[in-house]
């Protein structure tokens, strides 16, 4: 029932009223000042310092202890997954490893896949849905997240599998399929502490994107020298994977509270659906399916035939070959200076981390989300491509 050891690792894309001739000849320096304003890489600490006790009411609030700091508006918890807070938290199950991993980290991109790009709507598929969530023409720009819940997360998943392990074996007998699965009944003890723990982690890594988005505006607001509401940076959605979540679902024609497992996935609702925003709930909940620094990422729509798979769509291309085979096919300086020869921008920790990275690492995404439109699991909205890429 664990869901991946970066919990609530997610996506959330922010709209400009920009077009790509505004950005490109501010670019570098657009660039750089978010390179400096939010730190990346691995085990790389935050602007932040927050004390054990405030952590604690940070990952029982998420997203909306930002907002009430200053550091955001309340149409970002509105346009989040859960509102930004996912309810059951409690700090109290939560190891001290955890809590000394987690308390610097707070802010920070982190490595690994997880990027911060400037994009451009290169096509629009659907023009309609797209101008219900603010995509209004090709050409306009936004700025994709990617990022989740860091060391804090991590560190909770593995102290739950240390646990989890034995016990569904010799307190609960249960034959798992691979000797690696973790597994033990929803209304136990160990699975009661993994849930408090987990709704923590997910909360986490809400008010871990806010703080990246507030740092975005601020470095807009730094090169532009206009106030980031003049340019708009309104969150369009916010959208978590690596989750295990109570929702109610038909099965087998009736309606169910059941525990929903996105291990690789993410959430695909339709229409009418009371947990899509209010402005959003008549078209379906936007659906973001990032690619790497190479190729595009995609904005689809939840559709009703989507129960099938409770509501659930994959979160990306998915990889075709591990980091280190990535390292021994790529070079991360070839990368860059292919990248930026043909107008994008790229900046990283290392030069490894892009190998680790490069677009011949993962599937065809554009395959990939052709194939879930024709499994009628969401539909196309829009394609973007990056021109501007922060790797961690």
């Amino acid at each position: 029932m664990l869901g991946g050891k970066d919990i609530n690792c997610g996506v959330r894309l922010l709209r400009t009223n920009f077009s790509v001739s505004d950005v490109r000849p501010k670019l570098k320096s657009l660039i750089d000042k978010l390179y400096a304003n939010i730190p990346c890489g691995v085990g790389e600490k935050g602007r932040l310092r927050l004390s054990i006790d405030e952590l604690g009411d940070m990952v029982e609030s998420g997203v909306n202890y930002a907002i009430e700091r200053g550091h955001g508006v309340p149409a970002d918890a509105e346009n989040c997954e859960e509102n930004g807070c996912y309810k059951g938290a409690d700090f109290s199950k939560v190891s001290e490893k955890a809590k000394q991993r987690g308390a610097p980290q707070c802010g920070t991109l982190g490595s690994g896949n997880h990027f911060l790009e400037i994009q451009q709507v290169d096509k629009i598929f659907d023009p309609e849905t797209a101008k219900a969530f603010g995509l209004l023409e090709e050409g306009q720009v936004t700025v994709m997240i990617h990022c989740g819940s860091r060391g804090y997360g991590h560190q909770i998943c593995d102290d739950n599998v240390r646990v989890m392990l034995p016990a569904s074996r010799s307190k609960y007998k249960l034959e798992l399929a691979d000797p690696e699965l973790a597994a033990v009944p929803l209304g136990s003890p160990e699975a009661q502490n993994y849930l408090a723990g987990m709704a923590s982690a997910i909360n986490y890594a809400f008010y871990n994107r806010q703080m990246i988005t507030h740092w975005v505006r601020e470095s807009f607001h730094q090169i532009f020298n206009r106030p980031w509401e003049e340019m708009d940076l309104s969150l369009l959605y916010d959208v978590c994977h690596n989750i295990g979540k109570f929702e109610e679902h038909e099965v087998e024609g009736k309606k169910r509270k059941v525990f929903v497992h996105r291990k690789g996935a993410t959430r695909a609702l339709w229409k009418g659906r009371p947990e899509v925003p209010k402005g959003y709930r008549s078209v379906g909940q936007p659906v973001i399916i990032p690619g790497s620094m190479e190729t595009a990422s995609y904005v689809l729509v939840g559709l009703p035939t989507a129960a099938e798979t409770f509501g659930s769509t994959c979160h990306g291309a998915g990889r075709t070959m591990s980091r280190h085979e990535a390292l021994r096919r790529f070079s991360g300086q070839e990368l860059q200076k292919n990248m930026e020869a043909h107008g994008t921008t790229v900046k990283a920790p290392s030069l490894q981390s892009l190998a680790e990275e490069a677009g011949g690492a993962y599937k065809d995404v554009d395959a990939v989300v052709r194939a879930v439109e024709r499994a009628g699991i969401s539909r196309i909205v829009a394609r973007l491509v990056p021109f501007g890429v922060i790797k961690g």
